[in-house]
C-alpha cells in the first residue's frame, strides 16, 4: 500500500459498484487519505454511503500480473478538516497543490475495516484492522516536517540511500517518513524505502536512513 501512489476506489451509485481512480497517500498509521472533489461521482456517493474499497496493485512490470501482490482495503471514507493531513497528502502528490486550495476539494480518510490480501497465485488472506495498520508515537505529527528538512538538506545521504537500491538519477527527495519506511520522488517517479522493522518515532527512521537500513519496496 504504502508503495503505490494511486488506487482504484469502489463506491455504491444507487447500489451500483462504481470504480475510479484516485491518487492516495497513507497516514503514518498507513489509514489511506484521498483529495477529491465534493463534484466528483465518487464524492457524491461517499457522501450517501461511507463504506469503500481500495484496490492497490503491485503487480506493474510482470510478464503474468495475476503471480503478483495486490490488497483490496475495506473501510468506511469521511472528509477531515486536518491540515496535516493534507500537507502529508500535498507531499506525496505535489502536482495536487494546482486545485488543493479550490473550495470543493477535501481530503478524506478511510477507517480500514479489514484487507484482502493477495501475495501471488494461492497466496490469499484477509487481514484484520488490527493487524494492518501501526500505532507510532506522537513524534511522527509533530517531527514529521523537520524530519524531511533534514534529511532533504543533505542530498549526499539521500542519493546514496536511492542508488544503493538500483535507482539512478539526482534529484530524489524524501516526501514522507512513517513508522515503515520513507517515501521518496524524482520528478514523476516515485519509489519506497522500507524499514526491515517498524520504527516508532521519526528520529530512528531519520538514523535509520543515515546508516543505510533500508531496503526496496
Amino acid at each position: 500500500m504504502r508503495a503505490t501512489d494511486r488506487a482504484a476506489l469502489a463506491t455504491s451509485q444507487g447500489g451500483w459498484p462504481f470504480a475510479s481512480l484516485v491518487l492516495v497517500a497513507l497516514d503514518h498509521d498507513a489509514s489511506p487519505l484521498l483529495l477529491i472533489s465534493d463534484l466528483s461521482e465518487h464524492a457524491k456517493n461517499i457522501k450517501a454511503e461511507a463504506r469503500v474499497s481500495l484496490l492497490f496493485d503491485g503487480t506493474q512490470g510482470l510478464d503474468d500480473p495475476l503471480t503478483g501482490p495486490r490488497v483490496t482495503v475495506l473501510g468506511e471514507a469521511a472528509p477531515v478538516d486536518d491540515a496535516r493531513l493534507k500537507a502529508r497528502f500535498l507531499a506525496r502528490h505535489p502536482a495536487a497543490e494546482l486545485y488543493a486550495g479550490f473550495t470543493d476539494f477535501h481530503v478524506h480518510r478511510v477507517e480500514i475495516a479489514r484487507a484482502h490480501l493477495v501475495a501471488g497465485f494461492g497466496r490469499i488472506h484477509w487481514v484484520e484492522a488490527r493487524d494492518l495498520l501501526v500505532t507510532p508515537d506522537g513524534s511522527f505529527a509533530r517531527e514529521e516536517p523537520a524530519t524531511l528538512a533534514v534529511v532533504n538538506a543533505d542530498a549526499k545521504m539521500v542519493s546514496a540511500a536511492v542508488q544503493s537500491l538500483g535507482l539512478g538519477g539526482e534529484g530524489w527527495r524524501v516526501t514522507g517518513a512513517d513508522p515503515e519506511g520513507l517515501d521518496v520522488r524524482r520528478r514523476g517517479s516515485i519509489a519506497r524505502l522500507a524499514l526491515p522493522l517498524p520504527s516508532l518515532s521519526a528520529e530512528a527512521v531519520r538514523d535509520a536512513l543515515a546508516r543505510g537500513e533500508f531496503s526496496r519496496s
